[in-house]
């Protein structure tokens, strides 16, 4: 994968402490057009301080954040954080229960919560109803958020990140709550939104190898704030970097579909 011109998203020695703990150290780590990246690290790794300070909300101690060449922090925040689209559980608690799927998808072209149908403009309609047939959810153009199912919630919040035209799109644990057939259907689908055209880089957050599907193309492996590895998955993701990420007992499998890990405890594997 070609790594030529500027990057989408880069990071130089990030570090964040919070007392006397480092949340994060030294993480280096750009994201190229094209590209799709695995964050992949057990809980406290550091994922979770990353992404807080990815979208403002977390101030790094020392170290820069670049997007688009603009630095944060030198730039309009409300702005920047609209060139970072995010997808999370946090925003699914910021939902209003009767605001309709197309009022959501809309609202992300200015990061706005709660709109109203008759309040949108006709241009704006366009754009969402454009979003909702990419994510082929054209059939929940009037569907309030609380009937949504986990997946068809998942897909609207990215819609929503799509409509301020993010250069970068982060997915925190978006498998999360889903049954193992949904989450194959919502890997498949990422799988296809990857091939639209102009879709913007993928970083999906997990600390699951089973979500690792071909058409990412890079990992950033973390443990206790700390780079692993990072780099193109034939290179980063094997069994002794995902020792390194979880520990001595993980074991990393290859499979056709993707990946999976097992775990041995004195001699005794657990898948």
């Amino acid at each position: 994968m070609s790594e030529g011109g500027e990057p989408v998203l880069s990071i130089s020695d990030l570090g964040i402490i919070r007392g006397d703990r480092w949340l994060l150290s030294n993480i280096n780590w750009s994201v190229f057009q094209e590209q799709n990246w695995v964050i992949l690290g057990p809980n406290g790794s550091g994922k979770s301080s990353l992404l807080s300070t990815l979208t403002g909300y977390l101030q790094a101690t020392h170290g820069d954040i670049h997007v688009l060449g603009e630095l944060y922090g030198g730039y309009d925040w409300r702005e920047m954080r609209k060139r970072i689209g995010f997808v999370g559980s946090s925003l699914q608690k910021l939902m209003v229960q009767e605001e309709l799927a197309i009022e959501i998808i809309a609202g992300g072209k200015e990061a706005q919560m709660d709109c109203r149908f008759e309040d949108l403009s006709l241009d704006l309609i366009k754009s969402a109803r454009s979003l909702l047939k990419k994510l082929a959810i054209s059939k929940l153009e009037f569907s309030p958020w609380s009937v949504l199912s986990q997946g068809e919630r998942q897909r609207v919040l990215i819609g929503r990140a799509l409509m301020a035209q993010p250069a970068v799109l982060i997915l925190d644990e978006p498998c999360a709550g889903l049954d193992p057939v949904s989450r194959e259907k919502f890997l498949l689908f990422l799988g296809r939104l990857t091939q639209k055209r102009l879709s913007p880089p993928i970083v999906l957050v997990t600390h699951h190898v089973e979500e690792i599907r071909p058409f990412f193309t890079h990992a950033l492996m973390l443990n206790k704030g700390r780079c692993i590895a990072q780099g193109p998955i034939g290179k980063t993701l094997n069994t002794k970097n995902v020792q390194k990420t979880f520990g001595n007992s993980a074991l990393l499998k290859k499979n056709p579909n993707g990946y999976s890990m097992s775990v041995s405890f004195s001699g005794h594997q657990v898948a």
